[in-house]
Protein backbone atom coordinates (compact mmCIF):
# COMPACT_ATOMS: atom_id res chain seq x y z
CA UNK A 1 0.00 0.00 0.00
CA UNK A 2 2.95 1.70 0.17
CA UNK A 3 1.66 4.30 3.13
CA UNK A 4 4.06 4.44 6.28
CA UNK A 5 3.06 4.65 9.94
CA UNK A 6 3.58 8.55 10.13
CA UNK A 7 1.23 9.56 6.98
CA UNK A 8 -1.28 7.16 8.18
CA UNK A 9 -0.90 9.64 11.59
CA UNK A 10 -1.08 12.29 9.24
CA UNK A 11 -4.19 11.03 7.38
CA UNK A 12 -6.16 10.64 10.10
CA UNK A 13 -5.08 13.36 12.58
CA UNK A 14 -4.19 11.26 15.18
CA UNK A 15 -0.50 10.62 17.20
CA UNK A 16 2.03 7.91 16.56
CA UNK A 17 3.31 6.53 19.82
CA UNK A 18 5.75 3.63 20.48
CA UNK A 19 7.33 3.57 16.84
CA UNK A 20 10.75 3.69 18.24
CA UNK A 21 12.03 4.20 14.66
CA UNK A 22 9.69 2.45 12.93
CA UNK A 23 8.07 5.99 11.68
CA UNK A 24 8.43 5.08 8.19
CA UNK A 25 7.30 1.41 7.38
CA UNK A 26 5.21 0.92 5.57
CA UNK A 27 1.76 -1.48 6.59
CA UNK A 28 1.09 -4.25 4.30
CA UNK A 29 -2.46 -3.91 5.39
CA UNK A 30 -5.63 -2.51 7.17
CA UNK A 31 -8.80 -4.45 8.54
CA UNK A 32 -11.29 -4.22 11.41
CA UNK A 33 -11.14 -7.73 12.41
CA UNK A 34 -8.41 -9.30 14.56
CA UNK A 35 -8.69 -12.58 13.35
CA UNK A 36 -7.69 -11.16 9.93
CA UNK A 37 -4.90 -9.52 11.11
CA UNK A 38 -0.99 -10.63 9.38
CA UNK A 39 2.56 -9.62 10.22
CA UNK A 40 2.81 -5.99 8.82
CA UNK A 41 -0.96 -5.18 9.21
CA UNK A 42 -2.48 -1.95 10.91
CA UNK A 43 -5.27 -3.19 12.78
CA UNK A 44 -8.26 -0.21 13.48
CA UNK A 45 -9.75 -1.11 17.37
CA UNK A 46 -13.30 -0.01 16.86
CA UNK A 47 -16.31 0.00 19.83
CA UNK A 48 -19.25 -2.06 18.26
CA UNK A 49 -22.83 -2.76 20.21
CA UNK A 50 -21.34 -6.21 21.22
CA UNK A 51 -17.25 -5.98 20.97
CA UNK A 52 -15.04 -3.90 21.78
CA UNK A 53 -11.56 -4.08 19.23
CA UNK A 54 -9.42 -2.66 21.97
CA UNK A 55 -9.29 -6.09 23.92
CA UNK A 56 -7.54 -7.59 20.79
CA UNK A 57 -4.85 -5.27 21.11
CA UNK A 58 -2.78 -7.76 22.85
CA UNK A 59 -3.70 -10.54 20.30
CA UNK A 60 -2.66 -8.62 17.21
CA UNK A 61 0.65 -7.78 19.15
CA UNK A 62 1.40 -11.28 19.12
CA UNK A 63 0.47 -11.68 15.20
CA UNK A 64 2.77 -9.33 14.44
CA UNK A 65 0.62 -6.21 13.54
CA UNK A 66 2.79 -2.94 12.45
CA UNK A 67 0.70 -0.68 14.51
CA UNK A 68 -2.99 -0.32 15.92
CA UNK A 69 -5.28 2.56 15.56
CA UNK A 70 -7.03 3.44 18.83
CA UNK A 71 -9.12 5.10 20.99
CA UNK A 72 -6.75 4.59 23.99
CA UNK A 73 -3.48 3.99 24.47
CA UNK A 74 -2.65 0.47 25.15
CA UNK A 75 -1.95 -0.78 28.84
CA UNK A 76 1.90 -2.99 28.50
CA UNK A 77 1.50 -4.00 25.24
CA UNK A 78 4.44 -3.34 22.75
CA UNK A 79 3.24 -2.04 19.58
CA UNK A 80 3.46 1.05 17.66
CA UNK A 81 -0.17 2.98 18.25
CA UNK A 82 -1.92 5.82 16.78
CA UNK A 83 -4.62 7.65 19.44
CA UNK A 84 -7.34 9.62 17.56
CA UNK A 85 -10.58 10.49 18.91
CA UNK A 86 -12.73 7.99 16.76
CA UNK A 87 -11.52 4.91 14.65
CA UNK A 88 -14.27 4.55 12.50
CA UNK A 89 -13.53 8.33 10.92
CA UNK A 90 -9.59 7.39 10.65
CA UNK A 91 -10.49 4.34 8.87
CA UNK A 92 -12.69 6.73 6.24
CA UNK A 93 -9.89 8.99 6.68
CA UNK A 94 -7.42 6.43 5.62
CA UNK A 95 -9.02 5.14 2.68
CA UNK A 96 -9.71 8.83 1.70
CA UNK A 97 -5.95 9.66 2.02
CA UNK A 98 -4.68 6.60 0.32
CA UNK A 99 -7.52 6.57 -2.67
CA UNK A 100 -5.52 9.99 -3.71
CA UNK A 101 -2.16 8.08 -4.23
CA UNK A 102 -3.83 5.79 -6.58
CA UNK A 103 -3.99 5.82 -10.31
CA UNK A 104 -6.24 3.49 -11.87
CA UNK A 105 -10.01 4.15 -12.83
CA UNK A 106 -12.30 4.04 -10.19
CA UNK A 107 -15.90 2.43 -11.18
CA UNK A 108 -18.62 4.14 -8.14
CA UNK A 109 -22.01 1.87 -8.50
CA UNK A 110 -25.37 2.91 -6.67
CA UNK A 111 -28.96 2.53 -7.15
CA UNK A 112 -31.96 1.36 -5.47
CA UNK A 113 -32.17 -2.19 -7.40
CA UNK A 114 -29.02 -4.28 -8.76
CA UNK A 115 -26.07 -2.81 -7.40
CA UNK A 116 -24.54 -6.21 -6.96
CA UNK A 117 -25.14 -7.75 -9.72
CA UNK A 118 -24.19 -4.97 -11.77
CA UNK A 119 -20.91 -4.99 -10.17
CA UNK A 120 -20.57 -8.58 -11.62
CA UNK A 121 -21.20 -7.64 -14.58
CA UNK A 122 -19.01 -4.83 -14.90
CA UNK A 123 -15.85 -7.18 -12.78
CA UNK A 124 -16.33 -10.09 -15.03
CA UNK A 125 -16.15 -7.41 -18.35
CA UNK A 126 -13.33 -4.98 -17.34
CA UNK A 127 -11.31 -8.45 -15.89
CA UNK A 128 -11.33 -9.56 -19.94
CA UNK A 129 -8.26 -6.62 -20.40
CA UNK A 130 -7.41 -5.36 -16.54
CA UNK A 131 -6.85 -6.66 -13.04
CA UNK A 132 -9.77 -5.88 -11.00
CA UNK A 133 -10.58 -5.13 -7.70
CA UNK A 134 -14.28 -5.43 -6.43
CA UNK A 135 -16.57 -4.86 -3.61
CA UNK A 136 -17.21 -8.23 -1.91
CA UNK A 137 -20.10 -8.91 -0.11
CA UNK A 138 -21.99 -6.69 1.84
CA UNK A 139 -18.94 -3.95 1.98
CA UNK A 140 -20.79 -1.58 0.40
CA UNK A 141 -21.08 1.38 3.40
CA UNK A 142 -19.13 3.66 5.49
CA UNK A 143 -17.29 0.65 7.13
CA UNK A 144 -16.92 -1.88 4.03
CA UNK A 145 -15.82 1.22 1.05
CA UNK A 146 -12.69 2.23 3.30
CA UNK A 147 -11.70 -1.32 4.02
CA UNK A 148 -12.61 -2.36 0.17
CA UNK A 149 -10.06 0.89 -1.07
CA UNK A 150 -7.41 -0.40 1.05
CA UNK A 151 -7.25 -3.67 -0.39
CA UNK A 152 -6.39 -2.27 -3.89
CA UNK A 153 -2.57 -3.21 -4.29
CA UNK A 154 -0.20 -2.10 -7.12
CA UNK A 155 -1.25 -4.97 -9.19
CA UNK A 156 -5.07 -3.79 -9.66
CA UNK A 157 -5.96 -1.93 -12.79
CA UNK A 158 -9.38 -0.94 -12.15
CA UNK A 159 -11.63 -1.00 -8.82
CA UNK A 160 -15.47 -1.80 -8.96
CA UNK A 161 -17.05 -0.10 -6.12
CA UNK A 162 -20.82 -0.53 -4.93
CA UNK A 163 -21.82 2.19 -2.70
CA UNK A 164 -24.92 1.70 -0.86
CA UNK A 165 -26.93 4.09 1.38
CA UNK A 166 -29.79 4.70 3.52
CA UNK A 167 -29.88 8.49 4.45
CA UNK A 168 -28.96 11.42 3.06
CA UNK A 169 -25.16 12.91 3.86
CA UNK A 170 -24.17 9.10 3.31
CA UNK A 171 -23.20 8.99 -0.33
CA UNK A 172 -21.55 12.71 0.01
CA UNK A 173 -19.21 11.18 2.75
CA UNK A 174 -18.62 7.48 0.37
CA UNK A 175 -18.24 9.62 -2.41
CA UNK A 176 -15.32 11.52 -1.14
CA UNK A 177 -13.96 8.83 0.27
CA UNK A 178 -14.02 7.26 -3.34
CA UNK A 179 -13.74 9.64 -5.59
CA UNK A 180 -15.01 7.72 -8.64
CA UNK A 181 -13.70 8.27 -12.21
CA UNK A 182 -17.29 6.78 -13.41
CA UNK A 183 -20.49 7.08 -11.80
CA UNK A 184 -23.05 4.51 -12.76
CA UNK A 185 -26.64 4.16 -11.29
CA UNK A 186 -28.73 1.79 -12.31
CA UNK A 187 -32.40 2.81 -11.12
CA UNK A 188 -34.19 4.92 -8.59
CA UNK A 189 -36.83 2.11 -7.19
CA UNK A 190 -39.09 2.10 -3.64
CA UNK A 191 -36.24 1.81 -0.66
CA UNK A 192 -34.98 2.95 2.27
CA UNK A 193 -37.96 5.73 2.20
CA UNK A 194 -38.37 5.80 5.82
CA UNK A 195 -35.40 7.45 5.80
CA UNK A 196 -35.50 9.38 2.56
CA UNK A 197 -38.82 10.35 1.90
CA UNK A 198 -39.93 9.62 -1.87
CA UNK A 199 -38.16 8.86 -4.91
CA UNK A 200 -37.79 12.04 -5.76
CA UNK A 201 -36.02 11.97 -2.25
CA UNK A 202 -34.21 8.77 -3.23
CA UNK A 203 -32.79 10.51 -6.60
CA UNK A 204 -31.33 13.33 -4.39
CA UNK A 205 -29.84 11.32 -2.38
CA UNK A 206 -28.07 8.74 -4.73
CA UNK A 207 -27.09 11.88 -6.99
CA UNK A 208 -24.81 12.71 -3.93
CA UNK A 209 -22.47 10.11 -5.84
CA UNK A 210 -21.17 13.07 -7.77
CA UNK A 211 -20.46 15.25 -5.39
CA UNK A 212 -16.27 14.41 -5.68
CA UNK A 213 -16.05 12.44 -8.57
CA UNK A 214 -13.60 13.03 -11.17
CA UNK A 215 -14.41 16.13 -13.09
CA UNK A 216 -13.07 14.83 -16.39
CA UNK A 217 -15.08 11.84 -15.45
CA UNK A 218 -17.64 9.34 -16.86
CA UNK A 219 -21.17 9.17 -15.72
CA UNK A 220 -23.69 6.13 -17.10
CA UNK A 221 -27.59 6.12 -16.35
CA UNK A 222 -30.02 3.33 -16.56
CA UNK A 223 -32.19 5.12 -20.22
CA UNK A 224 -35.01 3.11 -19.15
CA UNK A 225 -35.46 5.01 -15.38
CA UNK A 226 -37.84 8.25 -15.41
CA UNK A 227 -36.41 9.51 -12.32
CA UNK A 228 -32.88 9.31 -13.87
CA UNK A 229 -34.19 10.46 -17.61
CA UNK A 230 -34.50 14.05 -15.79
CA UNK A 231 -30.09 14.34 -15.31
CA UNK A 232 -29.18 15.83 -18.24
CA UNK A 233 -25.85 16.95 -17.55
CA UNK A 234 -23.81 17.03 -14.21
CA UNK A 235 -20.27 19.17 -13.43
CA UNK A 236 -20.32 19.90 -17.60
CA UNK A 237 -20.64 15.76 -18.40
CA UNK A 238 -23.36 14.24 -20.47
CA UNK A 239 -23.99 11.05 -19.22
CA UNK A 240 -24.13 7.65 -21.53
CA UNK A 241 -27.23 5.77 -20.81
CA UNK A 242 -28.61 2.45 -21.24
CA UNK A 243 -31.77 0.68 -21.29
CA UNK A 244 -34.08 -1.82 -22.94
CA UNK A 245 -36.48 -0.24 -23.67
CA UNK A 246 -35.30 2.90 -24.54
CA UNK A 247 -34.16 2.15 -27.83
CA UNK A 248 -32.04 4.16 -30.05
CA UNK A 249 -32.43 7.40 -27.55
CA UNK A 250 -29.61 5.51 -25.44
CA UNK A 251 -26.24 4.76 -26.08
CA UNK A 252 -26.42 1.29 -25.62
CA UNK A 253 -29.65 -0.50 -25.94
CA UNK A 254 -31.24 -3.71 -26.39
CA UNK A 255 -33.37 -6.00 -28.80
CA UNK A 256 -34.68 -8.86 -29.51
CA UNK A 257 -34.54 -9.75 -25.74
CA UNK A 258 -35.26 -13.24 -25.06
CA UNK A 259 -35.63 -15.18 -22.05
CA UNK A 260 -34.73 -18.42 -21.71
CA UNK A 261 -36.58 -18.67 -18.10
CA UNK A 262 -34.12 -19.19 -15.16
CA UNK A 263 -31.55 -19.65 -17.49
CA UNK A 264 -30.71 -16.31 -18.27
CA UNK A 265 -31.79 -14.47 -21.38
CA UNK A 266 -30.47 -13.98 -24.88
CA UNK A 267 -30.10 -10.62 -26.45
CA UNK A 268 -28.99 -8.24 -29.71
CA UNK A 269 -26.81 -5.38 -27.75
CA UNK A 270 -26.29 -2.07 -30.04
CA UNK A 271 -23.43 -0.73 -29.64
CA UNK A 272 -21.45 2.09 -31.85
CA UNK A 273 -23.88 1.55 -34.58
CA UNK A 274 -23.37 -1.95 -34.77
CA UNK A 275 -25.12 -5.42 -33.20
CA UNK A 276 -23.89 -7.55 -31.33
CA UNK A 277 -25.41 -11.18 -30.10
CA UNK A 278 -24.71 -11.70 -26.19
CA UNK A 279 -25.80 -14.42 -23.50
CA UNK A 280 -26.45 -13.21 -19.94
CA UNK A 281 -26.31 -16.00 -17.80
CA UNK A 282 -28.08 -14.49 -14.57
CA UNK A 283 -32.03 -15.31 -14.84
CA UNK A 284 -34.97 -11.65 -15.39
CA UNK A 285 -34.34 -9.45 -18.12
CA UNK A 286 -33.52 -6.71 -15.67
CA UNK A 287 -30.25 -8.31 -15.50
CA UNK A 288 -29.86 -7.57 -19.47
CA UNK A 289 -30.06 -4.01 -18.28
CA UNK A 290 -27.46 -4.70 -15.72
CA UNK A 291 -25.12 -6.17 -18.55
CA UNK A 292 -25.88 -3.35 -20.98
CA UNK A 293 -24.32 -1.00 -17.48
CA UNK A 294 -21.22 -2.69 -17.72
CA UNK A 295 -20.91 -2.62 -21.70
CA UNK A 296 -20.89 1.01 -21.09
CA UNK A 297 -18.35 1.38 -18.57
CA UNK A 298 -16.03 -0.97 -20.55
CA UNK A 299 -16.28 1.24 -23.78
CA UNK A 300 -15.11 4.18 -21.54
CA UNK A 301 -12.33 1.90 -20.57
CA UNK A 302 -11.47 0.68 -24.13
CA UNK A 303 -12.55 -2.44 -24.19
CA UNK A 304 -13.45 -3.89 -27.59
CA UNK A 305 -17.22 -5.72 -27.90
CA UNK A 306 -15.87 -9.56 -28.09
CA UNK A 307 -13.89 -8.52 -24.75
CA UNK A 308 -17.25 -7.69 -23.44
CA UNK A 309 -19.49 -10.05 -24.54
CA UNK A 310 -17.23 -12.45 -23.48
CA UNK A 311 -17.38 -10.62 -20.30
CA UNK A 312 -20.83 -10.69 -19.59
CA UNK A 313 -21.53 -14.60 -20.48
CA UNK A 314 -18.65 -15.22 -17.26
CA UNK A 315 -20.74 -13.51 -15.21
CA UNK A 316 -22.20 -16.03 -12.50
CA UNK A 317 -24.97 -15.84 -9.26
CA UNK A 318 -24.40 -14.38 -6.15
CA UNK A 319 -25.53 -16.30 -3.45
CA UNK A 320 -28.47 -14.48 -1.86
CA UNK A 321 -29.49 -13.08 -4.97
CA UNK A 322 -31.32 -14.54 -7.54
CA UNK A 323 -29.15 -17.76 -6.99
CA UNK A 324 -30.84 -20.99 -8.28
CA UNK A 325 -30.57 -23.91 -6.27
CA UNK A 326 -31.49 -27.20 -7.23
CA UNK A 327 -31.76 -29.48 -4.20
CA UNK A 328 -33.03 -32.76 -6.06
CA UNK A 329 -36.77 -32.64 -5.35
CA UNK A 330 -37.26 -28.29 -5.71
CA UNK A 331 -35.62 -26.03 -7.55
CA UNK A 332 -35.30 -23.13 -5.36
CA UNK A 333 -34.90 -19.23 -6.82
CA UNK A 334 -32.94 -17.86 -3.72
CA UNK A 335 -33.18 -13.95 -3.70
CA UNK A 336 -33.12 -13.15 0.59
CA UNK A 337 -30.35 -11.05 0.52
CA UNK A 338 -32.69 -8.13 0.44
CA UNK A 339 -36.13 -7.07 -0.31
CA UNK A 340 -38.09 -3.61 -1.73
CA UNK A 341 -41.27 -3.43 -4.16
CA UNK A 342 -39.94 -2.98 -7.18
CA UNK A 343 -36.98 -6.19 -6.81
CA UNK A 344 -39.86 -8.46 -5.62
CA UNK A 345 -42.05 -7.56 -8.29
CA UNK A 346 -38.92 -8.28 -11.03
CA UNK A 347 -38.43 -11.89 -8.76
CA UNK A 348 -41.99 -12.25 -9.04
CA UNK A 349 -41.91 -11.92 -12.85
CA UNK A 350 -39.13 -14.30 -12.69
CA UNK A 351 -40.39 -16.90 -11.01
CA UNK A 352 -43.49 -16.66 -13.42
CA UNK A 353 -41.43 -17.85 -16.15
CA UNK A 354 -40.46 -21.11 -14.54
CA UNK A 355 -42.19 -24.51 -15.35
CA UNK A 356 -44.35 -26.54 -12.83
CA UNK A 357 -46.08 -25.25 -10.03
CA UNK A 358 -44.60 -21.56 -8.90
CA UNK A 359 -44.19 -20.86 -5.01
CA UNK A 360 -43.36 -17.64 -3.90
CA UNK A 361 -42.55 -17.33 0.05
CA UNK A 362 -41.95 -13.70 0.32
CA UNK A 363 -41.10 -11.91 3.65
CA UNK A 364 -41.30 -8.17 5.22
CA UNK A 365 -39.81 -5.39 3.31
CA UNK A 366 -38.15 -2.76 5.73
CA UNK A 367 -37.69 0.87 5.92
CA UNK A 368 -40.30 1.52 3.52
CA UNK A 369 -41.88 4.54 5.46
CA UNK A 370 -45.12 5.93 5.93
CA UNK A 371 -46.35 3.72 3.22
CA UNK A 372 -45.38 0.37 4.19
CA UNK A 373 -48.56 -1.31 4.48
CA UNK A 374 -49.78 -0.02 0.77
CA UNK A 375 -46.86 -1.00 -0.48
CA UNK A 376 -47.05 -4.53 0.83
CA UNK A 377 -50.02 -4.57 -0.25
CA UNK A 378 -49.25 -4.21 -3.69
CA UNK A 379 -46.95 -6.65 -3.68
CA UNK A 380 -49.45 -9.06 -2.69
CA UNK A 381 -51.62 -7.88 -5.39
CA UNK A 382 -49.21 -8.38 -7.89
CA UNK A 383 -48.26 -11.61 -7.25
CA UNK A 384 -51.89 -12.76 -7.60
CA UNK A 385 -51.71 -11.19 -10.68
CA UNK A 386 -48.86 -13.09 -11.74
CA UNK A 387 -51.16 -16.23 -11.19
CA UNK A 388 -48.54 -18.28 -8.47
CA UNK A 389 -49.93 -21.34 -7.42
CA UNK A 390 -48.58 -20.71 -3.82
CA UNK A 391 -48.24 -17.80 -2.32
CA UNK A 392 -46.82 -17.40 1.63
CA UNK A 393 -46.58 -14.51 3.13
CA UNK A 394 -44.79 -14.35 6.50
CA UNK A 395 -43.64 -11.23 9.21
CA UNK A 396 -46.01 -8.76 10.48
CA UNK A 397 -45.90 -6.31 7.66
CA UNK A 398 -46.20 -9.26 5.28
CA UNK A 399 -49.78 -9.17 6.79
CA UNK A 400 -50.81 -6.33 4.69
CA UNK A 401 -49.63 -8.28 1.50
CA UNK A 402 -52.25 -11.27 2.24
CA UNK A 403 -54.85 -9.33 3.12
CA UNK A 404 -54.74 -7.65 -0.41
CA UNK A 405 -54.26 -10.50 -2.20
CA UNK A 406 -57.16 -12.27 -0.70
CA UNK A 407 -58.99 -9.24 -1.67
CA UNK A 408 -58.34 -10.51 -4.88
CA UNK A 409 -58.41 -13.79 -4.60
CA UNK A 410 -60.49 -16.17 -7.02
CA UNK A 411 -60.06 -19.36 -5.34
CA UNK A 412 -57.20 -21.30 -7.22
CA UNK A 413 -54.04 -19.27 -5.88
CA UNK A 414 -53.34 -21.11 -2.69
CA UNK A 415 -52.66 -18.08 -0.19
CA UNK A 416 -51.42 -18.49 3.07
CA UNK A 417 -50.21 -15.98 6.22
CA UNK A 418 -47.64 -16.74 8.98
CA UNK A 419 -46.41 -14.72 11.91
CA UNK A 420 -43.01 -16.36 11.32
CA UNK A 421 -40.54 -18.28 9.92
CA UNK A 422 -40.95 -21.23 12.46
CA UNK A 423 -44.83 -21.33 11.58
CA UNK A 424 -43.99 -21.73 8.30
CA UNK A 425 -41.29 -24.45 8.82
CA UNK A 426 -43.94 -26.36 10.45
CA UNK A 427 -46.33 -26.20 7.44
CA UNK A 428 -43.91 -26.19 4.68
CA UNK A 429 -44.00 -30.29 4.69
CA UNK A 430 -47.69 -30.55 3.65
CA UNK A 431 -48.07 -27.21 1.11
CA UNK A 432 -45.27 -28.26 -1.31
CA UNK A 433 -44.99 -30.73 -4.20
CA UNK A 434 -41.62 -32.06 -5.35
CA UNK A 435 -40.61 -30.25 -8.36
CA UNK A 436 -41.92 -27.11 -7.25
CA UNK A 437 -40.10 -23.85 -8.35
CA UNK A 438 -39.96 -21.93 -4.90
CA UNK A 439 -38.90 -18.11 -4.71
CA UNK A 440 -37.46 -16.93 -1.45
CA UNK A 441 -37.44 -13.47 -1.08
CA UNK A 442 -37.82 -10.77 2.08
CA UNK A 443 -35.27 -8.37 3.22
CA UNK A 444 -32.42 -9.49 5.00
CA UNK A 445 -33.26 -8.72 8.21
CA UNK A 446 -35.56 -11.37 8.21
CA UNK A 447 -33.02 -13.95 7.76
CA UNK A 448 -34.89 -16.00 5.05
CA UNK A 449 -31.24 -18.19 4.37
CA UNK A 450 -32.32 -20.04 6.91
CA UNK A 451 -34.97 -21.11 4.57
CA UNK A 452 -32.93 -21.29 1.79
CA UNK A 453 -30.96 -23.83 3.92
CA UNK A 454 -34.19 -25.92 5.07
CA UNK A 455 -34.83 -26.35 1.37
CA UNK A 456 -30.86 -27.32 0.77
CA UNK A 457 -31.47 -30.47 3.48
CA UNK A 458 -34.90 -31.40 2.00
Amino acid sequence: MNMTLQQIAKACGGALSNAEGKESEKIQGAVLDSRLVEPGYLFLATRGERVDGHSFIPDVAKKGAACVVCEEAPAEVNVPYILVEDSFQALKDIAQAYRQTLHIPVIGITGSVGKTSTKEFIAAVLSEKYRVLKTEGNFNNEVGLPLTILRIREEHEAAVLEMGISEFGEMHRLSKIARPDICVITNIGQCHLENLGSREGILRAKSEIFDYMNRQGHIVLNGDDDMLAGIREVHGIRPVRFGINCGSTCDVYASEVESKGLFGSEAVMHLEGKEYPVKVTLPGLHMVGNALAAACVARLLNLDPSEICKGIEKVRPVGGRSNIVQTGKFVVIDDCYNANPVSVKAALDLLQSAEGRKVAILGDMFELGTDEKKLHGDVGRYAVEKEMDVLLCVGSLSKYMYEEAMRDWDGVIDVRYFEGKEELLEMLPDILAEGDTVLVKASHGMHFEELVEWFAEH
